[in-house]
Protein backbone atom coordinates (compact mmCIF):
# COMPACT_ATOMS: atom_id res chain seq x y z
CA UNK A 1 0.00 0.00 0.00
CA UNK A 2 2.79 2.43 0.87
CA UNK A 3 4.35 1.76 -2.52
CA UNK A 4 1.09 2.72 -4.25
CA UNK A 5 0.84 5.91 -2.21
CA UNK A 6 4.45 6.77 -3.08
CA UNK A 7 3.71 6.15 -6.77
CA UNK A 8 0.64 8.40 -6.61
CA UNK A 9 2.64 11.16 -4.91
CA UNK A 10 5.36 10.87 -7.56
CA UNK A 11 2.84 11.15 -10.39
CA UNK A 12 1.25 14.18 -8.74
CA UNK A 13 4.66 15.82 -8.34
CA UNK A 14 5.36 15.22 -12.04
CA UNK A 15 2.06 16.86 -12.95
CA UNK A 16 2.79 19.83 -10.65
CA UNK A 17 6.18 20.26 -12.36
CA UNK A 18 4.37 21.46 -15.48
CA UNK A 19 6.44 21.68 -18.63
CA UNK A 20 9.67 20.66 -16.93
CA UNK A 21 12.85 22.35 -15.83
CA UNK A 22 13.84 23.78 -19.23
CA UNK A 23 10.44 25.34 -19.84
CA UNK A 24 10.25 26.73 -16.31
CA UNK A 25 13.71 28.33 -16.62
CA UNK A 26 12.68 29.99 -19.90
CA UNK A 27 9.46 31.20 -18.28
CA UNK A 28 11.28 32.67 -15.28
CA UNK A 29 13.95 34.30 -17.47
CA UNK A 30 11.15 36.34 -19.04
CA UNK A 31 10.14 37.65 -15.63
CA UNK A 32 6.87 35.73 -15.56
CA UNK A 33 5.21 34.14 -12.56
CA UNK A 34 4.67 30.40 -12.80
CA UNK A 35 1.03 29.28 -12.99
CA UNK A 36 0.98 27.95 -9.42
CA UNK A 37 2.56 31.18 -8.18
CA UNK A 38 -0.21 33.21 -9.87
CA UNK A 39 -2.79 30.91 -8.32
CA UNK A 40 -1.26 31.32 -4.86
CA UNK A 41 -1.42 35.12 -5.19
CA UNK A 42 -5.09 34.93 -6.21
CA UNK A 43 -6.22 32.80 -3.26
CA UNK A 44 -7.01 34.28 0.13
CA UNK A 45 -3.95 33.72 2.36
CA UNK A 46 -4.12 30.61 4.50
CA UNK A 47 -7.13 29.12 2.73
CA UNK A 48 -7.13 25.67 1.13
CA UNK A 49 -7.19 24.89 -2.58
CA UNK A 50 -8.82 21.63 -3.62
CA UNK A 51 -7.24 20.69 -6.94
CA UNK A 52 -9.40 18.66 -9.30
CA UNK A 53 -8.07 16.06 -11.74
CA UNK A 54 -4.35 16.74 -11.24
CA UNK A 55 -3.53 13.52 -13.10
CA UNK A 56 -5.70 14.25 -16.13
CA UNK A 57 -3.81 13.28 -19.30
CA UNK A 58 -1.53 10.90 -17.40
CA UNK A 59 -0.14 8.44 -19.94
CA UNK A 60 -1.68 10.35 -22.86
CA UNK A 61 -0.08 12.37 -25.67
CA UNK A 62 3.36 10.83 -24.98
CA UNK A 63 3.21 12.42 -21.49
CA UNK A 64 3.69 15.91 -22.99
CA UNK A 65 0.57 17.33 -21.33
CA UNK A 66 0.82 16.83 -17.54
CA UNK A 67 -2.35 17.78 -15.69
CA UNK A 68 -4.01 18.39 -19.08
CA UNK A 69 -2.03 21.68 -19.23
CA UNK A 70 -4.45 23.27 -16.78
CA UNK A 71 -4.73 23.67 -13.02
CA UNK A 72 -8.35 23.41 -11.95
CA UNK A 73 -9.87 23.46 -8.50
CA UNK A 74 -11.89 25.13 -5.79
CA UNK A 75 -10.38 27.91 -3.73
CA UNK A 76 -11.37 30.96 -1.71
CA UNK A 77 -11.05 34.42 -3.29
CA UNK A 78 -12.21 37.49 -1.33
CA UNK A 79 -14.03 35.19 1.08
CA UNK A 80 -15.98 33.40 -1.67
CA UNK A 81 -15.49 29.77 -2.73
CA UNK A 82 -14.77 29.78 -6.48
CA UNK A 83 -13.92 27.36 -9.26
CA UNK A 84 -10.55 28.41 -10.59
CA UNK A 85 -8.95 27.55 -13.94
CA UNK A 86 -5.28 28.35 -14.63
CA UNK A 87 -3.68 27.53 -17.98
CA UNK A 88 -0.16 26.18 -17.56
CA UNK A 89 1.82 27.96 -20.25
CA UNK A 90 4.97 26.05 -19.27
CA UNK A 91 3.35 23.10 -21.09
CA UNK A 92 3.38 23.68 -24.85
CA UNK A 93 2.54 27.36 -24.32
CA UNK A 94 -0.65 26.40 -22.49
CA UNK A 95 -2.04 24.83 -25.67
CA UNK A 96 -5.43 23.16 -25.27
CA UNK A 97 -5.64 19.42 -25.86
CA UNK A 98 -8.89 17.43 -26.11
CA UNK A 99 -8.39 16.25 -22.50
CA UNK A 100 -7.94 19.89 -21.41
CA UNK A 101 -11.46 20.62 -22.63
CA UNK A 102 -12.81 17.50 -20.92
CA UNK A 103 -11.21 18.60 -17.65
CA UNK A 104 -12.46 22.16 -18.03
CA UNK A 105 -16.02 21.19 -18.94
CA UNK A 106 -16.19 18.78 -15.99
CA UNK A 107 -15.07 21.55 -13.63
CA UNK A 108 -17.65 23.90 -15.15
CA UNK A 109 -20.39 21.34 -14.47
CA UNK A 110 -19.22 21.03 -10.85
CA UNK A 111 -19.24 24.83 -10.55
CA UNK A 112 -22.75 25.05 -11.98
CA UNK A 113 -24.10 22.29 -9.73
CA UNK A 114 -22.59 23.97 -6.66
CA UNK A 115 -23.31 27.55 -7.75
CA UNK A 116 -19.64 28.50 -7.67
CA UNK A 117 -18.44 31.55 -9.58
CA UNK A 118 -15.61 30.80 -12.03
CA UNK A 119 -12.28 32.57 -12.37
CA UNK A 120 -10.09 31.78 -15.37
CA UNK A 121 -6.44 32.84 -15.59
CA UNK A 122 -5.62 32.45 -19.27
CA UNK A 123 -2.18 32.22 -20.81
CA UNK A 124 -2.61 29.90 -23.75
CA UNK A 125 -1.44 29.30 -27.28
CA UNK A 126 -5.02 28.25 -28.08
CA UNK A 127 -5.96 24.85 -29.43
CA UNK A 128 -3.15 22.39 -30.12
CA UNK A 129 -3.63 22.20 -33.87
CA UNK A 130 -2.42 18.60 -34.00
CA UNK A 131 -5.66 17.71 -32.21
CA UNK A 132 -7.96 20.38 -33.66
CA UNK A 133 -10.30 17.87 -35.27
CA UNK A 134 -10.86 16.16 -31.92
CA UNK A 135 -11.23 19.43 -30.04
CA UNK A 136 -13.82 21.01 -32.30
CA UNK A 137 -15.69 17.89 -33.45
CA UNK A 138 -16.03 16.26 -30.04
CA UNK A 139 -17.45 19.17 -28.06
CA UNK A 140 -18.41 21.50 -30.89
CA UNK A 141 -15.90 24.15 -29.86
CA UNK A 142 -17.68 24.68 -26.50
CA UNK A 143 -14.41 25.48 -24.80
CA UNK A 144 -13.87 28.40 -27.16
CA UNK A 145 -17.40 29.84 -27.14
Amino acid sequence: MLQLVAELEERQAQARAGGGERSIKRFLSRGKLLPRERLELLLDPGTPFMELSPLAAYGMYNDECPGASQITGIGVVSGVECMIFVNDATIKGGAVYPITLDKSLRAQRIAEENRLPCITMVESAGANLLYAAEIFADVGGKGFA
